[in-house]
């Protein structure tokens, strides 16, 4: 089920066709197994680059049209193969991954955005690969959804991230707010931070719908699974919002009463 980065995308719910269960479980072992490389545990960074190489060079050894040595990557060659998925996207959340060791702070929207694309935007692309839907609207409107669901992932998790050395606000928009790294530091809720967080939230809530039309147009439970995803982290943002953007004492998550509600709104 949903962890860490991936907790507001779609894993091989219920609600997905039973046919499509195999492979999109199979992306997310290989996107869950990668980043908690990045992530988890206490490995030195070139130990944890040296670990995602090795995805770098199975993704080749499929590429190469070679038998890959892990298990995993048979999977990932098998699904490659059975439903044309392009293995740029795979090599894309590898170097959002590794990027995730060696950088720390973004200077900018932008820069921020470029993460985004390699380590979000990819899930969606592969999910719409699957279903078959490639359109250039089609993969516009799922690459705002999973940009927006990775920087809601971000604002309800400022605190946690920080705690790994990262922070993932804009550096610049900071700035302009008027808040240092020490309103992380120490969890410090005042008039800029609010400021910050507003524009933030209203911002990731302005992309999210964006990919609103693309959900509503899939058919079936396939459109079912995409509009609870975006109900989901629509959810997390009024929950910053409740919480008057106090991220540091009261983390956004959802629970147990918020999933009928999720539901509901998607149906």
């Amino acid at each position: 089920m949903p962890v860490g980065h991936y907790e507001n995308f779609p894993v091989a719910s219920l609600l997905l066709p039973r046919r499509l269960r195999p492979p999109v479980e199979i992306i997310y072992r290989f996107a869950r197994s990668a980043d908690d490389i990045a992530d988890e545990g206490a490995a030195a960074d070139d130990v944890r680059l040296s670990r995602l190489s090795v995805y770098r060079s199975e993704l080749g050894r499929i590429a190469g049209g070679q038998l890959p040595d892990a298990p995993l990557f048979h999977d990932v060659a098998r699904i490659v193969r059975e439903y044309g998925l392009p293995l740029g996207l795979f090599r894309d959340l590898i170097d959002a991954f590794a990027q995730d060791v060696t950088k720390k702070r973004y200077a900018s929207f932008a820069e921020l955005a470029d993460y985004c694309r390699r380590s979000a935007n990819p899930v969606g692309r592969l999910l719409l690969h699957l279903f078959k839907r490639t359109s250039e609207t089609d993969l516009a409107a799922s690459d705002a959804v999973c940009s927006a669901l990775q920087l809601i992932n971000f604002w309800q998790d400022v605190e946690l991230d920080f705690a790994k050395g990262r922070i993932y606000l804009p550096q610049d928009e900071m700035a302009s707010h008027g808040v240092s790294e020490r309103h992380i530091a120490e969890g410090r809720c005042d008039a800029a931070w609010r400021s910050l967080l507003v524009f933030q939230v209203n911002r990731s809530r302005e992309m999210i719908l964006r990919g609103q039309p693309l959900a509503r147009s899939l058919p079936g439970r396939i459109g079912l699974e995409i509009r609870a995803t975006i109900q989901g982290g629509l959810r997390i943002l009024e929950k910053i919002e409740r919480v008057d953007f106090d991220v540091f004492r009261r983390r956004p998550v959802l629970g147990a009463f918020d999933w009928p509600l999720v539901l509901l709104r998607a149906a």
